[in-house]
């Protein structure tokens, strides 16, 4: 397998580890980016991009980030409590009129980002094409009666979060959810990553497909029973309500739309530059930082089946906890995202990390792909 970009050469051993992720003949495409101290040490691609193993994943190939949108949206979301625009702790429906309806009367910003709001998921079941319709999907968020007493439990909002959060910051913004987040925090930095993706850039997108046989951990194999057996559940409501949100990643409208829970697209670059922004202050204030890595929720996830630590729309680190450790130090903050992306940041280090896959993986929070990488990182450092 040839492998495209550079390193410094202290960490020649990362570069090894990359490689040995191709020897699965399974694995596809990849792209790494790690930057120390603001500096890039490590930034490597390859493999393909396609789904037949014929086009070669390029320096400028970029992919769906899943979940890793989260914290760009959430940082956006500081952003503007910094200008006075939303308060973390005034009631969403403030901002948003109609969202009282259903007891949410007194839910908070603070309790969205944290996934404490109850509302991970939709009751009544909404058509496929819901899912491209903004209005239809916060207007049904907006009726929506909580899961559970906000603020007493958590539970992952793994695509809701993005109406959620998205439907304020168009409020108080003025413009799309996705626009708003990109010019907050990719443009500034020169980032290559986007939500709602323009049409000329489609040919520059990973096709991202399931790897085959692996049923992966615990974790992923109890959502799994119950995303097969109980339709009802919470759990399935919240990743298949409406029906078309696991198949959709390689459609053009679901590239299209501004979706910030799940469709932002960028690279390893992107991701890594982000974490570095905010470990240098670009993005946030330190007292937002500070507010965004503090641990909110932290328990058996009501979404996920499995124990999450979450600050404002990032995951911290459980260094104990096998499935959600990034893996380098304990005050790591950043998000995975379906399948094996991953941005994060562990600050004791001054590490930015991202990892970007095509050939996804059945784990619920982190990849070991991505964990083995992060190890044999610390071994350089």
């Amino acid at each position: 397998m040839q492998i495209q970009g550079h390193y410094e050469l202290k960490f020649e051993a990362v570069r090894e580890a990359f490689a040995a992720l191709f020897e699965d003949p399974q694995e596809r495409g990849a792209a790494l980016c790690i930057q120390v101290g603001g500096e890039t040490v490590v930034d490597l691609w390859a493999g393909s991009a396609d789904k037949d193993c014929q086009q070669a994943w390029h320096s400028d190939t970029i992919a769906n980030l899943f979940s890793c949108t989260k914290t760009f949206t959430a940082v956006t979301a500081l952003q503007l409590v910094g200008e006075g625009k939303l308060a973390l702790d005034a009631p969403v429906a403030r901002y948003w009129p109609e969202f009282a309806q259903a007891g949410k009367q007194n839910i908070t910003l603070r309790q969205l980002l944290s996934h404490r709001a109850g509302l991970p998921a939709i009751r009544e079941l909404l058509p496929a094409e819901a899912l491209y319709d903004w209005q239809t999907m916060v207007d049904a968020l907006a009726a929506e009666t909580p899961w559970w007493t906000p603020g007493t439990e958590h539970g992952y909002a793994a695509i809701t979060y993005g109406w959620l959060i998205g439907e304020l910051i168009r409020r108080v913004d003025n413009r799309g959810p996705g626009e708003s987040i990109v010019a907050r925090t990719a443009r500034p930095l020169g980032l290559d990553f986007h939500i709602g993706l323009a049409d000329e850039e489609f040919h520059r997108v990973a096709h991202i497909a399931r790897g085959k046989g692996n049923a992966g951990d615990a974790a992923a194999q109890r959502l799994l029973q119950v995303t097969m057996r109980e339709p009802e559940a919470l759990s399935t409501r919240a990743f298949t309500n409406p029906p078309a949100i696991l198949t959709s990643t390689n459609k053009p409208e679901w590239r299209r739309m501004q979706q910030p829970a799940a469709n932002g697209h960028g690279n390893a670059r992107s991701l890594a530059g982000f974490y570095a922004g905010l470990l240098d202050g670009s993005l946030l204030e330190s007292e937002l930082l500070d507010e965004l890595t503090r641990e909110h929720s932290l328990g058996q996830d009501r979404t996920l089946l499995t124990q999450t630590r979450f600050g404002l729309g990032c995951m911290l680190d459980q260094p104990d906890v096998a499935n959600a450790t990034f893996g380098l130090g304990a005050r790591a903050f950043g998000h995975p995202g379906a399948g094996g992306s991953v941005g994060f940041a562990d600050p004791e280090h001054d590490v930015a990390f991202g990892f970007v896959v095509n050939t996804l993986g059945p784990y619920v929070l982190m990849d070991p792909r991505a964990q083995q990488l992060v190890r044999v990182l610390g071994t350089c450092l």
